[in-house]
């Protein structure tokens, strides 16, 4: 895949994009995504009839930094005319690409026609992508879904509409408005679009590591990889996505240091943007995402919400982290679990000893620095844990308990007990 490409006469770095999200992708966050080396920045969607109107509110999230570029500013509406005039009445604006959501689900949005409503009327899509592409100079996309329920939608000819009227790329997201972000996003229909297009096609939809990533190019062969969800309490998915696409190698998962860092530096910035009060409380949601999967981090979250300053989140933040680092210590849970990281929390539960286990290794450096789902344990390297931290290991790894073991006896010697499991019960390995 080529690293470097380009919308229009817009160049791009890479093809890691920032998808728009409302609420997630306003300025402070946008510029954590690009020095984490996102290829193209999107802007939250601001309604074109509020631009019209110059709603203060609407203003504020069209704020760019001069570090962003590139980066897109997606508008949203159903009126043509509209649309265009409010086009060219902010083109002088400092953003790169504009781009037309034709995929938001939310019923506030739909129930206006707009948004994935405007799947339903192609017409009305040509007639729009149409005058706001005569009415700027800069690239016009479109970011559509692949389906609205109840009405026999082709987003292939869609994405010809589109490509006919003007658009210079179009994004597609892999889900169904019905769908909303629930099951697996249709790879293949972004396949079907590339193979009928000649503009560049953005996937959309899954995309959560850089292994995702590139099973999205190769069964699709899109231009750009646009990530939503998975980039929420984690910008650092860009520099790993750049990494992996470079060298071939996974990064390990930011440090327990690494995030506390990020989200004190994150807040500061919100507050800079929106003063204190309005700043503090928007990072509540940040936090919750930051801390996912963390183990301990219930309670991080719960006493986030009543959090009113940056001074009591640094403090909330130091004694809950240090809490965390704590527990990694503890010698009352003396066990750890060797094997697939999701398959080891599943088994252990399952045995009865979960409260007897403090770690997951394992020897993959992509998994490592990260917490096991479900669980929330800590997934270390092999000579993470030494033998005054745990007295004895499970081995889950099924057709490797042998060579697993060996390397055990090797590395910390006899006083250390092995177990293995055998039809989920827990035998001592002599």
């Amino acid at each position: 895949m080529k690293m470097q490409w380009k919308i229009g006469q817009v160049e791009m770095q890479n093809p890691f994009i920032l998808a728009p999200m409302a609420g997630v992708t306003d300025l402070p966050f946008r510029l954590l995504c690009k020095e984490q080396g996102a290829g193209l920045l999107c802007t939250e969607m601001v309604s074109a009839k509020a631009i019209s109107f110059r709603n203060k509110n609407t203003i504020s999230l069209m704020q760019i930094d001069p570090a962003e570029h590139p980066v897109s500013m997606q508008i949203f509406g159903s009126e043509p005319d509209l649309m265009a005039e409010v086009a060219k009445s902010i083109e002088e604006q400092p953003f790169d690409i504009l781009d037309i959501n034709m995929g938001c689900p939310v019923p506030k949005v739909v129930n206006n026609g707009e948004g994935s409503a405007l799947l339903k009327n192609p017409d009305l899509i040509r007639e729009i992508v149409t005058k706001v592409s005569h009415a700027v100079k800069k690239p016009v996309t479109a970011k559509i879904r692949i389906g609205f329920e109840g009405y026999p939608v082709d987003p292939v000819e869609i994405a010809k509409i589109i490509e006919d009227s003007g658009a210079a790329a179009v994004a597609v997201h892999g889900r169904t408005r019905q769908q909303y972000y629930a099951g697996e996003a249709d790879w293949d229909t972004i396949h079907r679009i590339k193979e009928a297009v000649s503009i560049p096609v953005i996937g959309n939809g899954d995309v959560d590591s850089p292994e995702k990533a590139e099973a999205l190019v190769k069964e699709t062969g899109c231009d750009g990889i646009m990530i939503g969800r998975a980039v929420r309490g984690n910008p650092w998915i860009f520099r790993e996505m750049n990494h992996y696409f470079t060298t071939g190698e996974l990064l390990p998962r930011p440090s327990w240091d690494e995030i506390r860092e990020m989200i004190l530096r994150h807040a500061r910035m919100q507050i800079e943007l929106k003063g204190e009060f309005t700043g503090i409380r928007e990072m509540r949601k940040h936090i919750a995402w930051y801390t996912s999967g963390m183990r301990h981090s219930a309670g991080l979250r719960r006493d986030s919400n009543l959090v009113s300053s940056y001074e009591e989140l640094e403090k909330l933040l130091d004694h809950e982290l240090e809490n965390l680092s704590d527990s990694l210590k503890k010698e009352n849970k003396t066990m750890a679990v060797w094997g697939a990281s999701h398959q080891g929390f599943t088994l252990t539960a399952t045995t009865h000893l979960k409260d007897s286990v403090s770690y997951i290794i394992d020897s993959a450096p992509f998994k490592q620095g990260r917490f096991a789902p479900g669980s929330g344990l800590p997934i270390v390297p092999p000579d993470y844990v030494t033998d005054h931290m745990v007295d004895a290991i499970l081995i889950v790894a099924p057709g490797y308990t042998e060579e697993i073991a060996g390397n055990i006896r090797k590395w910390w010697g006899e006083q250390i007990r092995i177990l293995t499991l055998r039809s989920e019960k827990v035998e001592e390995l002599s």
